[in-house]
């Protein structure tokens, strides 16, 4: 029964990811497709060609998100965002989850200080226990103050395979590792729970270190 089970196994190889792969699409395309909603009725794909017309949204999503970017951009824009901000700043349940969102999106999609500047390695949630960490600030004053370090980062530690929750921590820059690995291949790492990592070659050794080894392998 060996030869089923490998035959099952490589047809599922095959069949799972295609089938995920689908269902996400499937669902994004009906998830763009709610914005036909905003169209007044008569404009609507239904009314105009007597049939819906999957995918559209999708090019109604695009325009809209284009055409948000483009406003804010500039100076009237922005203070209408502002305004805005403002308004739903004094709504309790509100600003908390609308303050929490956007700045979760400012640091994955942003650029500047209020993004995901580097990846570390940090010993959490214990000693000889490694995990990545996404940089989002340093230097702060206060925390070194009080706790004596020359030199403090935040630190934001994701969850598999959700990276949008996580642990925020601060640590010394000793105690952290900094890595070559962008934050991209990074990500990609903590969604697959590590089955997806990038391909980085070891450095080349120097010289000196060359010569060391051969003469270690000679003795």
């Amino acid at each position: 029964m060996s030869w089923l089970k490998r035959y099952l196994i490589a047809g599922l190889l095959v069949w799972l990811p295609l089938g995920v792969t689908l269902a996400v699409i499937k669902f994004l395309v009906d998830l763009f497709d709610r914005s036909l909603l905003l169209l007044p009725m008569q404009y609507r794909p239904e009314v105009l060609f007597g049939m819906d017309i999957p995918g559209l949204g999708i090019l109604l999503s695009f325009v809209l998100i284009l055409s948000t970017g483009i406003l804010v951009a500039n100076l009237l824009g922005s203070k209408l965002v502002g305004l805005w901000e403002s308004l739903l700043a004094r709504i309790p349940l509100v600003r908390s989850i609308y303050k929490a969102v956007k700045q979760i999106a400012e640091a994955v999609f942003g650029s500047g200080d209020q993004t995901f500047q580097n990846v570390y390695l940090v010993e959490y949630p214990r000693k000889g226990m490694w995990t990545l960490a996404f940089q989002t600030g340093k230097n702060l004053a206060e925390p070194q103050i009080k706790t004596g370090l020359p030199n403090v980062l935040n630190l934001f530690v994701p969850t598999t395979p959700n990276p949008t929750s996580g642990f925020f921590i601060m640590v010394d820059k000793s105690e952290a590792i900094k890595l070559d690995m962008n934050v991209d291949d990074a990500l990609k790492m903590v969604i697959s729970g590590g089955v997806v990592a990038p391909d980085i070659l070891p450095a080349k050794n120097s010289s000196a270190e060359q010569a060391q080894l051969v003469s270690t392998e000679k003795a």
